[in-house]
């Protein structure tokens, strides 16, 4: 979050007014209206250059119950992005899809792709996630104030930092055993030559 981005409340009010199309069902097998790869590819195109076929193609579902709301998500984001003020910033193609990949996959496993645009809370997580991971933050905000704020609000973050002090305490909890079994070994080794 090192590059100032856009004003945030320019990227919030443009996901509570996203246009119904970005709303609509995406094409899984013959279900759906939207097909997210070439919604992608004009975002892309529109922001840095178009994309391969073979990169695309983690943007075409093919479980309804597995990838419907993440290529919501991705949905959303591609209109957050497609945002006048990321047109000629130089944002790497990589780093764009892997924000509409991997972050809206993120995004998915912890709400609805409809909180998204309802909830305020859950707009303002939207867009500050993108912009950080784009290695932006919101005009007007240091990155420290921008750090704090995302990991205040969100549910993303939350437990990401969750399983890492769960990682921590298993780490933690390993070593004091191994300690304990150390210690029992001296003792004993202690006892049988004495």
């Amino acid at each position: 979050m090192h590059q100032p981005g856009p004003e945030l409340e320019t990227l919030l009010r443009r996901l509570a007014d996203t246009p119904q199309e970005f709303l609509d069902e995406p094409r899984i097998g013959a279900a759906g209206q939207v097909f997210v790869p070439a919604v992608i590819n004009d975002l892309l195109a529109r922001i840095s250059s178009r994309a391969a076929l073979p990169q695309l193609e983690r943007f075409r579902g093919k479980d309804l119950s597995a990838d419907r709301n993440r290529l919501m998500v991705a949905l959303l984001i591609a209109w957050l992005l497609a945002d006048e003020w990321f047109e000629g910033k130089g944002l790497a193609q990589a780093d764009l899809l892997r924000v509409l990949h991997e972050t809206a996959a993120e995004l998915a496993a912890g709400a609805g792709a409809q909180k998204f645009v309802i909830d305020a809370e859950r707009r303002e997580e939207l867009a500050r996630l993108t912009l950080a991971r784009l290695g932006l933050r919101p005009a007007g905000e240091t990155a420290e104030q921008a750090a704090d704020r995302l990991s205040a609000i969100s549910a993303a973050e939350r437990r990401r930092l969750l399983e890492a002090s769960r990682s921590a305490e298993a780490r933690a909890r390993a070593i004091r055993e191994a300690l304990v079994r150390k210690q029992a070994e001296a003792s004993a080794d202690k006892w049988t030559r004495e």
